[in-house]
């Protein structure tokens, strides 16, 4: 079996491809999904529909056609890392967990102890909770294991 792990979250840092990398070295069963990754195209995602005078009518346009890709992508995977950096609220990511939790997908959080208690009931509904990408690796290579 090819696990799909969706990652979520954070998207300033490499964790995605620490992630990548440490399941090519152990050559996990895995296959990678995301979210589009690029700030400013997921933020103009909903401008082909037309301009908008107000910045909330433009990011609920484009809010909904990203929601079309991560919906999807959330719904076909067998398991999510949602991942809560230091320099931003994620709240997207808070609500993909949410989303994970409510259809019964598995997920594992990935954030630094600093903010445990912001995220008590994300962590709560989560499988595992990671500080490193390291950490997850090892937790999908007993998980994926044959």
């Amino acid at each position: 079996m090819i696990w799909t792990i969706y990652l979520s979250g954070e998207i300033h840092t490499d964790w995605r491809e620490q992630l990548k990398q440490g399941c090519e070295v152990h050559n996990l069963p895995v296959e990678f999904t995301s979210a589009v990754t690029n700030h400013e195209a997921s933020d103009s995602a909903g401008d082909v529909l037309g301009a908008e005078e107000s910045g909330f009518w433009r990011d609920h346009k484009s809010a909904k056609i990203n929601a079309i890709r991560t919906k999807n992508l959330i719904e076909s995977c067998d398991l999510a890392i949602v991942r809560f950096g230091d320099k931003y609220k994620q709240w997207n990511a808070a609500f993909d967990a949410g989303y994970c939790a409510a259809l019964g997908t598995p997920y594992i959080t990935l954030h630094d102890e600093n903010v445990i208690h912001p995220l008590k009931e994300v962590d709560a509904s989560a499988m595992a909770w990671a500080t490193t990408p390291e950490q997850v690796v090892e937790i999908l290579k007993y998980v994926v294991s044959k």
